[in-house]
């Protein structure tokens, strides 16, 4: 299979974006850089692009049903109003925010958002997965050190969650009616020996296409992967970055692949080598993904 295309979608990089969300009912792409403290919009039909600076990190955005994104600050969670800029305070932080903020989530199709948390230290497994829910927040007790990878099969009986440090991709049954979370299983174990010939980078961001495979942004990989319903490596998708950090099917058919990077903390020689690190890439593919869901207050 010949590799793809990738394109650089947009002039700017980014320090770290991440959580990118396709709008296809504006045919809008929105995603986050951490460190800048910022949201993104664009509209790759006019290339017009906008984004709203954010008082603390946001680790992840979500589409809000009735309009806006929910944000996932290291301050708690808000709703930004996309047509005045308005960020609304919803709730505080359940965590203790000089080591702690949010990072990856996603929603469920019955409107809930499912946000992780980063453990910045990273001493030990002190990050969880939380569930918001009408504007109730629950922690489901998931301890990880970096949470990151969330994402559903197609129909919804399962729940994808990554522990980035552990190199490890954990599947869960789950049951989209009342939002539990079941038994689990090992999706996928990565070698974790970052001095080894040909080490392939740790599972980061993850959404699933409509044939249910599970792709998966591999950081300091410099590869997209495949992976399917077992966790059988199905397509690697090299990439001119080292970083990807997740990605996003968008486009009128979803099958544009729109792929965050970084570039905070990668030394100068690795830039020289990726100059596209940090920028918004994307990629044509076969299969299409899709649709996300939007959360219902």
């Amino acid at each position: 299979m010949s590799n793809p295309e990738i394109q650089n979608v947009l002039a700017t990089p980014m320090e770290l974006g991440e959580c990118p969300v396709w709008d296809a009912a504006g045919a809008i792409l929105y995603w986050v850089d951490i460190p800048g403290k910022a949201v993104h919009r664009l509209h790759p039909a006019s290339g017009a692009h906008a984004h709203w600076p954010m008082p603390t990190e946001p680790g992840c955005i979500a589409l809000q049903a009735n309009g806006g994104l929910i944000v996932a600050l290291r301050s708690g969670l808000a709703h930004l109003d996309t047509d005045t800029g308005m960020l609304r305070s919803l709730l505080p932080a359940p965590y203790e925010t000089g080591t702690t903020r949010f990072n990856d989530g996603r929603c469920d199709a019955a409107g809930r958002l499912w946000v992780g948390t980063i453990f910045e230290p990273k001493s030990h497994a002190g990050a969880s997965l939380f569930c918001f829910e009408h504007g109730q927040l629950r922690d489901v007790h998931h301890p990880v050190t970096t949470s990151n990878g969330v994402a559903f099969s197609c129909d919804g009986k399962t729940l994808y969650h990554a522990d980035t440090p552990a190199h490890r991709i954990l599947a869960y049954d789950y049951d989209n009616s009342s939002g539990q979370i079941g038994a689990a299983r090992l999706f996928h174990q990565f070698p974790s020996d970052k001095t080894a010939l040909g080490y392939g980078g740790r599972p980061d961001g993850a959404a699933v296409d409509s044939e249910d495979a599970y792709w998966c942004a591999m950081f300091e990989g410099g590869r997209l992967l495949r992976l399917s319903r077992s966790g059988e490596i199905l397509q690697e998708v090299p990439l001119p970055v080292r970083c990807p950090t997740m990605i996003a099917f968008g486009g009128n058919d979803l099958r544009t692949l729109y792929i965050t990077t970084g570039r905070q903390n990668r030394s100068a020689a690795e830039l020289a080598q990726y100059p596209l690190s940090g920028h918004l890439l994307s990629m044509r593919v076969a299969v299409p993904g899709c649709r996300e869901f939007s959360y219902v207050p």
